[in-house]
């Protein structure tokens, strides 16, 4: 599986990449609850008697927390790395929209399991729930070209990922032909094997947020 590169229009990314929404919303709960906790060890310091160790322990605890979950906020952006930087590290994967249901579309992605990319490929699955993709056909067995976003790793196997994420192309820039040359991009035994896998609808519903090896 090879990266595919291109010009991310980052006004774009930023109004359609849902992953940039999802670290903007932990970043903004980690400022709530700093907040949160800093008004609660507050309140605990100004209405629990002077005389409590609790009053001590429980203002102090309270806005050691909000500091630490304040740091974590900082830094899950340094952690996840720019919209630019994402597509160009990670690689291109096939995937297909398995399920149309309301206001949302379940995108099902052929992924790579291996953290190396040199070894022969471990295929496995993995689903995601969306909002329908910007200039895209919402439509059961669309193509759907995406990166694919490995994110964690086990303290017993640091060779296989642990969770993927599929990060769509269509989702960092608004040239269609941009989209169309990334999904040709894909060889097409990998397609097949997609297409075969997404058949099991069971195997696909255990996929969603989740990895299955084929």
């Amino acid at each position: 599986m090879k990266v595919f590169k291109f010009d991310v229009d980052e006004d774009f990314a930023k109004q359609h990449n849902e992953m940039v929404r999802d670290t903007r919303s932990l970043v903004a709960s980690g400022i709530a609850i700093f907040v949160i906790s800093v008004i609660a060890g507050a309140a605990v310091w100004f209405l629990v008697d002077a005389a409590s160790p609790w009053r001590w322990l429980g203002s102090i605890g309270l806005v050691l927390f909000g500091v630490l979950m304040l740091v974590v906020a900082m830094l899950i952006p340094r952690k996840v790395g720019g919209i630019q930087e994402l597509y160009d590290h990670h690689p291109l994967a096939p995937a297909i929209i398995t399920e149309r249901a309301g206001t949302t579309v379940t995108l099902t992605a052929l992924v790579n399991l291996n953290v190396d990319p040199d070894q022969p490929p471990r295929w496995g699955i993995t689903s995601r729930v969306v909002q329908p993709l910007p200039n895209t056909p919402d439509r059961v067995g669309t193509k759907v070209p995406v990166a694919a976003i490995g994110a964690q790793r086990s303290a017993r196997d640091q060779q296989h990922w642990q969770t993927i994420t599929p990060m769509p192309i269509a989702w960092g820039t608004p040239n269609e032909a941009v989209v169309s040359s990334a999904r040709g991009a894909i060889p097409q035994e990998q397609w097949n094997l997609l297409e075969r896998a997404r058949k099991k609808s069971e195997l696909v519903e255990q996929s969603k947020n989740a990895l299955m090896e084929l």
